[in-house]
């Protein structure tokens, strides 16, 4: 995918292909990821720490046409984190002219403001157990369109509580078309998740990293 004499602006990248949308709303729906090198944060339960570093420079019209040619119409612009590259919002923007639908998601550290209108956003919350709660971008949250999606990857108990403060204080269900709950692989049992939520109840929508349970956990390019 490396071109040593880019000509148009471009991106670095891990890696491109296809596969079915492991968590959001879109659970399940074939999709292109595009995952792109970087990120500013270490959150402790990591999944894609292989994108620190790396990857290779594609020029962003050669990205659009390698994932024209997959057929697919649902695309994600996943990382590392997006928004650490000025050249990601170009890049959404050329999918939507081109009729994908597009989703991004970010770490909710890096000011969605400029991100394409069509785009859909899916916003992580980093709860305490992240190592990087100091991180949350605050000032994203009345950025947040009712097609967006609000994240919270939970660790343990004290994550789902200061989760379940951070929904109602800031209305979030209000705010996006839905609140994600979801377990750290390995880390919470799937049924307590559940648990906690129904004690509430509260209103927002739990899920599971389906690539994980039909893939090794480990396995990238999934």
């Amino acid at each position: 995918m490396a071109s040593p004499t880019l000509t148009s602006p471009s991106l670095r990248v891990i890696e491109i292909y296809a596969s079915v949308q492991g968590e959001s709303t879109f659970v399940g729906v074939p999709c292109v990821f595009v995952r792109l090198a970087g990120c500013n944060l270490r959150c402790t339960w990591c999944d894609s720490e292989y994108t620190f570093t790396g990857g290779a420079h594609v020029a962003l019209d050669a990205i659009v046409e390698r994932v024209a040619g997959m057929g697919i119409p649902l695309v994600e612009i996943t990382g590392g984190e997006p928004l650490v590259h000025k050249n990601a919002v170009p890049l959404m923007q050329a999918l939507v002219d081109r009729g994908f639908t597009v989703l991004l998601e970010t770490s909710g550290s890096r000011d969605i403001g400029p991100v394409p209108e069509a785009v859909r956003v899916i916003l992580d919350v980093k709860p305490p157990d992240s190592g990087e709660v100091a991180a949350n971008l605050w000032s994203n949250i009345p950025k947040l369109k009712a097609k967006d999606e609000v994240k919270f990857v939970i660790a343990s108990r004290g994550d789902f509580e200061w989760s379940r403060d951070r929904v109602r204080e800031l209305e979030l269900h209000q705010r996006a078309g839905a609140v994600l709950f979801s377990p750290v692989w390995g880390a919470v049992e799937p049924k307590d998740l559940v648990a906690w939520i129904l004690e509430e109840p509260l209103p927002v929508r739990f899920q599971l990293q389906v690539h994980k349970v039909v893939w090794p956990a480990a396995e990238r390019g999934v």
